[in-house]
């Protein structure tokens, strides 16, 4: 247990250092292993995971997934979500806020990750609020809090990864998303007219659209209504496997930008070198994470947390919201991978050992973990849109 507590305040260390989090998980992983296996097993561990992790067939579904949300971004679909929503309520007090919220759930049922969501709305809404007067805390504050949507409503990359890490059924994981995903919608824009009511100059209202201009807007978002229906649809009634919804939802989305002439040969160049890259960046986490993770269950730690909790009978429901403290307290310094990667393998056994339903947890890890992306001093979506 000490041994284990020493690596996991080694590896913060390295992190706080600017260590990048995948090397750091990976150096700590290797040389805590060694240190209780030698060497030569801690480099073969180390080869095997990253063989196995790059052969894994279910976690293909990761590149496509991005590949579909690159696709969607340059056929402009984000800058259409964002303008049939502003149609419907910018004539509002914080209209153009509400709207952005909207289109960052649209925007993430088609892309999944938090941070990229954050980043392509930012460059579509906050110019718009800018020059109609927002306030710069408002429209910041809008963006960063509707990205994190991105991981919540599916598909998402972070419920994939949890899915495989604790072999819960990703489809009942990105069912479970839906109705979290809607009362959070409901509830930042409820948070927007409360800001508003305080400081009305901070969220001054657009102009009106007629019905005419609204039905034109609705009727250009068919293609994103499309995808998610075909995509996620097909893999909640059992048609697609996650990979399979994931390859015909990227599909989709290339017809989609082909058919309306969005793509060029250097722009799909673009388009595969970019979703390439960052599929090797979330690789890199994965097997830097799934080597500590070895070390981890190498050890006793999950074992011997139960235990402490059972000895001392402590409340499961004190448990869990400790566990949401540390989430929360790791979203000020790290994206949202690498605090699955890294707290899952210890905390999920726990969680199961106290008799909670591995969906309901993996659901509750996604909500906390987007409180921490937008929680001082750091959180990651707020970096996003600072640069």
């Amino acid at each position: 247990m000490i041994e284990t507590l020493v690596a996991f305040a080694i590896l913060l260390l390295l992190a706080f250092a600017r260590v990048p989090i995948a090397l750091a998980m990976l150096i700590v992983g290797v040389a805590a292993f060694a240190t209780k296996r030698g060497i030569a097993p801690a480099l073969e561990q180390l080869a095997l995971t990253t063989f196995a992790a790059g052969i894994n067939y279910e976690l293909s579904v990761i590149p496509l997934f991005i590949l579909m949300g690159n696709f969607v971004a340059r056929a402009g679909m984000s800058q259409e979500l964002f303008r049939a929503a502003y149609t419907f309520i910018g004539h509002w007090r914080g209209g153009l806020a509400m709207s952005t919220i909207v289109a960052c759930a649209g925007f993430g049922a088609i892309c999944g990750s938090s941070v990229a969501t954050a980043a392509t709305m930012t460059r579509v809404a906050y110019p718009p609020m800018k020059k109609l007067g927002y306030s710069d805390k408002l429209a910041a504050s809008v963006i960063a809090a509707g990205g994190t949507l991105g991981i919540l409503i599916p598909p998402s990359t972070i419920m994939v990864i949890y899915g495989i890490m604790t072999e819960t059924n990703i489809g009942k994981l990105f069912a479970a998303g839906v109705l979290p995903g809607i009362l959070a919608v409901l509830l930042l824009c409820l948070a927007v007219q409360y800001v508003i009511w305080r400081d009305p100059k901070s969220g001054p209202p657009g102009a009106r659209s007629s019905w005419a201009e609204r039905l034109v807007a609705v009727k250009d978002i068919w293609g994103v209504v499309l995808l998610f229906i075909v995509s996620i649809g097909g893999i909640y009634g059992g048609i697609f496997t996650a990979t399979e919804g994931a390859g015909v939802g990227a599909f989709g989305a290339f017809i989609f930008a082909l058919a309306r002439r969005s793509l060029t040969w250097r722009i799909l160049f673009e388009v595969l070198v970019e979703s390439a890259r960052t599929t090797s960046m979330l690789f890199m986490i994965l097997i830097g994470a799934l080597v500590f993770a070895n070390y981890i269950n190498f050890t006793s730690m999950p074992t011997d947390l139960t235990d402490f909790v059972k000895r001392f009978e402590i409340h499961p429901i004190m448990v869990i919201v400790a566990i949401c403290a540390i989430y929360v307290l790791l979203g000020t310094a790290m994206e949202e991978l690498s605090m699955i990667l890294l707290t899952v393998p210890v905390f999920f056994p726990l969680v199961m050992g106290l008799g909670f339903d591995p969906v309901w947890f993996g659901i509750l890890v996604v909500v906390v973990v987007e409180i921490g992306l937008i929680s001082p001093p750091v959180g990651m979506n707020l970096f996003v849109i600072t640069s």
